[in-house]
């Protein structure tokens, strides 16, 4: 029997993120759903989820010592990482000593190296994935580069959102896709992977939640990146039952590998029938932003019904949906969304404005979500609403 008591007592649950972004915002909001007592962790202050969480700290999550004293501070009943660049190692020792991390320490540890990953889908569990090598120092990836060929996509082992990732395309890119590798790491400089190039017809997010009820499955979500960053998503992708049901068995098997309570976001390659696995992410995927239009439950209110032990008997799919990113480009803390009456005025739109105090380069700022009859339509309103909003970067307070 799942009990939570009074937030704030010594009855209630507390819940401790490990990154505060737009995805660990919208978690904390449904942790609070069912009375969780919500801390707040990430490497800068006035991060997204601090906006609404109880308590915050800024802390740099690679360093172990500093970890440890919050999480022994807080003493939370859940550790729930939302991002990749956190000192795993610490997890896994605070998970021995009784800790509950979400979905496991030991999947947070895989997940955030993608050698890791890679070697337990291929390796262990024989999944269909590209060729792939990894490299150490700038010999071994110029080796690896020739043994996989051209074209081939370069990797930082530790990295999210399309950080540090290149496509090498002939032998001019080599040693600019390496430079790129390693200057855009979160973990820094590094290890890499080299993977060929899977000629594929779309790639898709199947998301994956694991509860006390089973496993359920999100209807599959297709997506644009530039860069390896998401820029739309829509569901459902159309894909033949064949291929569907492939991309589920791929899930379940990583995902029961992984084990452990909440919602993954299983990335695949599909070509025609056939289904390579490419990544898993043990936690809300950006791609799933969608859901929080297309379904009854979206990713995060999954998740955070999953972690806190309560039954998924079931996920209702309300029908075609589409999100666009908003990424915003400048060196400000000064950003002005405008013309929202414009971007609103259709049916079926709903905006999220993140919160994010500051742009530096390139960032998502905020997602516009749609619905309508059929995917294209609902793409096509989405990227309407999306043309009508005005972003302005005003010059730093």
């Amino acid at each position: 029997m799942t009990r939570i008591g009074s937030v704030m007592t010594p009855i209630g649950v507390k819940a401790l993120l490990l990154g505060s972004g737009e995805l660990g915002k919208e978690v904390a909001i449904e942790l609070q759903r069912y009375g969780v007592e919500v801390v707040a962790c990430d490497r800068y202050a006035n991060a997204p989820a601090m906006q609404v969480a109880h308590r915050s700290y800024v802390v740099n999550m690679l360093d172990g010592d500093a970890l440890r004293a919050i999480i022994e501070k807080e003493r939370p009943d859940h550790i729930i990482p939302e991002v990749e660049a956190i000192a795993t190692g610490t997890l896994k020792e605070l998970e021995a000593e009784g800790y509950n991390v979400t979905p496991t320490a030991n999947a947070a540890w895989l997940t955030m190296n993608r050698e890791g990953i890679r070697r337990l889908a291929a390796e262990t569990l024989g999944l269909p994935t590209s060729p792939y090598r990894f490299a150490e120092t700038v010999e071994e990836y110029e080796a690896a580069v020739a043994e996989i060929g051209l074209p081939c996509v370069v990797k930082p082992i530790m990295s999210s959102s399309g950080h540090g990732q290149s496509v090498v395309k002939t032998p001019d890119d080599v040693t600019r896709g390496w430079t790129i590798a390693q200057e855009g790491g979160r973990a820094g400089a590094g290890r890499v992977i080299v993977e060929g190039f899977v000629d594929f017809d779309y790639e898709i997010t199947l998301l994956t939640v694991r509860s006390s009820a089973g496993t359920q499955f999100c209807e599959p979500i297709g997506h644009i990146q530039v860069d390896g960053d998401y820029r739309q998503s829509w569901q459902p992708q159309p894909m033949s039952a064949t291929a569907l049901e492939q991309a589920r068995e791929i899930a379940r098997k990583v995902t029961d590998a992984l084990g452990g309570y909440g919602i993954f976001g299983v990335e695949l390659f599909v070509k025609g029938d056939k289904v390579i696995f490419s990544e898993v992410s043990p936690r809300p995927h950006d791609t799933g932003m969608v859901t929080m239009i297309s379904q009854d439950l979206s990713e995060f209110g999954l998740h955070a019904r999953a972690l806190l032990g309560l039954p998924v008997p079931g996920i209702r799919f309300y029908g075609p949906s589409a999100s666009r990113a908003v990424v915003v480009e400048g060196d400000t803390n000064m950003v002005d969304f405008d013309n929202l009456d414009k971007v609103l005025e259709e049916e079926g739109v709903q905006m999220r404005i993140f919160g994010k105090p500051e742009v530096k380069g390139h960032r998502r700022m905020a997602v516009i979500l749609a619905t309508d009859e059929t995917v294209d339509k609902a793409r096509e309103k989405a990227e309407r609403a999306y043309r009508k909003l005005n972003v302005t970067c005003r010059n730093r307070e």
